[in-house]
């Protein structure tokens, strides 16, 4: 901590970059300043004096000192974001107003999402450590292409755990994981599956390209386009990650319809303003015979009642229609709020500034 102060600045290396220069303009390491065991046992019995240490630190309000006054800090009331790989402002609250506004209406209903294209076609027991990001980051990933993008070596890519702070980099690693794998791809030549984070991007035409999943997303986005995913049983089953659901909202997935969910990740759905529904009775996109080049119609009820009836209107390639029944799976009235808000953040921030 004192050795990055001196620094003045946390991004630097000091494993490889001075902490400063000398008076005499020399390059001054970590390794030239840090205490020996000897020096850091003298001062242990300073250091254990409860007394003086209370006494200094009461000074800081009444005798800062020089040093002290000569530190300038930024002004305001909201924190000033760096330019980092690290952290960045999360844009969860861009957009955000007091008023609660309903979707542009639908003759069907306010909360119906059209023409959606499926992103993935996933089978049973999809983790949230398949969904969310996690581990290290692959060079050839687009979490690994926008760090190299932005000046980061691959020896310092470190973990997507470090980087949480950066949406940046984690939506890039939604579904991303190597062992995940999406059933729309064909399989190989032996009947294996491929796996990792890709799928089939489908233009307008209905031409496909295969392509990371992150790629695709934000093609379907600026087409303005939503998707949607088709899953199995125990959909979101293990830990309950946050950024599993985070990461599939920032992509622009409107709505994950599974056989099953796990009970925490569902509800971090709807938080995150993404509808989790599910297959009655035996359906499954599989008995419905899905190849993921439909296109999805979703259509809640227009009062979103817990656990009510939604339509499915599949269209296929060729223009024929179908309508499947699924539920619902916003399940209690205070998730209907969350989702009409948008989500729990936008919600829970309403709610702090009307008090």
């Amino acid at each position: 901590m004192v050795a990055y102060a001196i620094a003045g600045n946390v991004r630097k290396d000091l494993m490889t970059e001075p902490v400063g220069q000398g008076k005499d303009g020399r390059d001054v390491y970590l390794g030239d300043i840090w205490p020996t065991s000897d020096e850091v046992h003298k001062l242990m019995k300073f250091a254990m004096n409860g007394k003086a240490f209370r006494s200094n630190y009461e000074k800081v309000d009444t005798e800062p000192g020089k040093l002290w006054e000569n530190i300038h800090g930024v002004t305001g009331a909201t924190y000033t974001w760096p330019d980092s790989t690290y952290i960045a402002e999360p844009p969860f609250f861009d957009g955000f107003t007091l008023d609660v506004k309903a979707p542009a209406g639908q003759a069907d209903s306010p909360y119906s999402v059209h023409n959606a294209r499926v992103m993935a076609l996933f089978g049973d027991s999809i983790t949230t450590d398949h969904i969310s990001p996690a581990g290290s980051i692959k060079e050839s990933s687009p979490a690994g292409i926008w760090l190299k993008d932005n000046g980061v070596q691959k020896a310092d890519f470190n973990s997507y755990g470090s980087r949480r702070g950066n949406h940046e980099v984690m939506m890039r690693g939604t579904f991303a994981n190597v062992r995940i794998k999406n059933l729309m791809i064909p399989a190989l030549a032996d009947g294996s599956r491929e796996e990792g984070g890709v799928t089939l991007y489908r233009d307008a035409n209905g031409n496909e390209t295969k392509m990371a999943i992150y790629d695709a997303a934000m093609k379907y986005q600026s087409e303005g386009r939503a998707t949607v995913i088709l899953a199995g049983e125990e959909y979101g089953t293990g830990s309950s990650r946050d950024w599993a659901a985070k990461g599939t909202q920032l992509l622009g997935i409107k709505a994950v319809v599974a056989r099953s969910f796990e009970r925490i990740h569902r509800s971090n759905l709807v938080g995150m303003g993404v509808l989790p529904l599910q297959f009655l009775g035996n359906d499954s996109w599989q008995t419905l015979g899905l190849k993921g080049d439909e296109t999805i119609d979703v259509i809640p009820s227009a009062d979103l009642k817990p656990q009510s009836d939604a339509q499915l209107v599949i269209t296929s390639p060729d223009g024929t229609r179908r309508v499947v029944t699924v539920k619902l799976r916003i399940d209690t009235p205070i998730e209907v709020d969350y989702y009409r808000h948008g989500g729990i953040l936008p919600y829970v921030l309403r709610q702090l500034l009307a008090d």
